[in-house]
């Protein structure tokens, strides 16, 4: 890696986990679990005072470390049970082809993820539907157009043994 691609990484991306004190990671631990804690719970819980406390949770949220705040959904409850892991092979691999793929996977109903991969697919996508119906609708109406498409395997996920936001700190 050349000194431009280094000077353009992100503070959270050049930072090593390493650089985060046990404080930090208490921080984080804790948000993982609850974001809407309010700053002096969470400077309770992380044994600091709240001003300490909001100066770091802004310090991580200012250095890239803290994307977003969100609320999770329960999938079920919004409508959305079915999961559904999609292995996608392009006709061709150039750089339009990915770039015009990637761009209507966005728009895709649904899409929860889209990855390139190595392997046997050039993309995993992950995507919640009502049911086995509405996905086969999706399939044929809109999966099987996505620009250079060659081939999709679908694996309709028949039980969830992990699914976690959290990442290990």
């Amino acid at each position: 890696m050349n000194a431009t691609k280094i000077r353009s990484l992100s503070t959270a991306e050049a930072a090593p986990r390493e650089a985060l004190d046990r404080i930090d990671r208490a921080i984080l631990r804790q948000l993982q679990i609850d974001a809407s804690i309010s700053n002096v719970a969470l400077a309770a819980k992380v044994k600091l005072s709240a001003p300490a406390c909001l100066r770091r949770v802004e310090r991580l949220k200012e250095s890239g470390l803290i994307r977003g705040v969100v609320a999770l959904i329960d999938p079920k409850a919004a409508g959305a049970g079915m999961l559904v892991i999609i292995g996608v092979v392009l006709d061709r691999s150039t750089p339009e082809s990915f770039a015009d793929f990637e761009k209507a996977a966005q728009k895709v109903p649904g899409c929860m993820e889209c990855h390139v991969v190595t392997g046997e697919f050039d993309y995993f996508m992950t995507i919640r539907t009502r049911d086995s119906d509405s996905f086969n609708r999706l399939h044929a109406e809109q999966l099987l157009y996505l620009p250079g498409v060659r081939q999709i395997r679908s694996f309709m996920v028949l039980k969830e043994i992990l699914s976690t936001t959290r990442f290990p700190l």
